[in-house]
């Protein structure tokens, strides 16, 4: 099964460009969730169900996977010169401990968000940062998917630390396109949520809040 998920970004129906101080990506609203198009990864049994929510902080996006791998995403402009840094707040509430993620056979994740970047004239040749809330691997560890190394999974939180209980991550993206890929990148061309666990037959359970750019 071809687990790459970055390559069905350019089928999302929203593009912006933005250049302000901080970037908000996702709204995570009842209308904002009815306009993303969810697409299931291609191979898995069942899609991620996606529902949001909201509470005293915010609000927030709830994913369950249970056999499951589709995603949620944007077409999105950002110039990385100008706001070069991610910034996540999410929680796993199920993980997916035990898995060997590494491996095609474990490579799930409970949380993750791509950053794409379009390379060449087909979805084939995107690269892609794949920033994961781990259930086994430490924070700082980074590799290629197994299924391709144009995407690289880089591990910004782990259950190990933070287990049902929201931490927030910020990531600089324009150099780590440098230190993964060696690609000089000056704009992000999209940005995907997937939770998947269609590889291992498991479920979890993840929330994520607060996705933004920043200057610093």
């Amino acid at each position: 099964m071809l687990k790459i998920f970055f390559f069905l970004i350019t089928s999302f129906i929203f593009f912006n460009s933005v250049y302000a101080e901080n970037i908000k990506i996702f709204e995570f609203t009842e209308k904002e969730l009815s306009e993303l198009e969810v697409r299931k990864v291609r191979g898995s049994d069942n899609n991620t169900s996606y529902t949001v929510g909201s509470n005293e902080n915010g609000n927030f996006l709830k994913a369950v996977a249970d056999n499951a791998a589709s995603g949620l995403g944007k077409e999105i402009k950002i110039d990385l010169n100008k706001t070069p840094f991610i910034n996540i707040t999410w929680k796993i509430e199920k993980d997916l401990r035990g898995i060997k993620e590494d491996t095609k056979k474990g490579h799930d994740y409970a949380a993750r968000v791509f950053a794409i970047k379009k390379t060449g004239a087909t979805p084939l040749s995107n690269r892609a940062i794949n920033y994961v809330f781990s259930s086994n691997s430490e924070v700082g560890e980074n590799r290629p998917s197994p299924y391709t190394k144009k995407s690289i999974d880089n591990v910004l939180a782990t259950t190990k630390d933070y287990f049902n209980e929201w931490v927030t991550v910020k990531a600089n993206v324009k150099e780590d396109f440098k230190k993964f890929h060696d690609l000089d990148v000056n704009e992000l061309d999209g940005l995907a949520i997937m939770a998947d666990t269609d590889n291992s037959k498991m479920k979890s359970i993840s929330y994520f809040k607060n996705i933004y750019f920043s200057a610093d």
